[in-house]
């Protein structure tokens, strides 16, 4: 969704759930136009999907899984990655407790 996201963003898109790093035009597009990128915990799709209260579907419906939708939700576990100030939680990770 990377190459489309920029785009989404310009047009009012303000948070995004994934589970991967976003690329360096997304995260530069995530400043200029406010928006926050949430990680969920890989593998545990179905529980968290107890949290979803509402989803509509309002963009490329036939995209499947990655149409865009608009959820309403209770309690629903997620982490800020990257925030609308440059934050990058993965990379601040890495330099924390990376090896190399």
């Amino acid at each position: 969704m990377d190459p489309y996201t920029p785009a989404l963003l310009e047009r009012g898109l303000k948070g995004m759930i994934g589970k991967g790093s976003r690329s360096k035009d997304v995260r530069e597009a995530m400043q200029r136009h406010p928006a926050v990128y949430f990680a969920a915990v890989g593998g545990a799709g179905a529980l968290i999907s107890r949290c979803i209260e509402e989803a509509e579907v309002v963009a490329y419906e036939d995209l499947g899984t990655e149409a865009i939708r608009r959820l309403r939700v209770k309690s629903f576990p997620l982490v800020v990655i990257n925030d609308a100030h440059g934050a990058d939680l993965y990379e601040e990770g890495v330099a924390k407790y990376g090896r190399g």
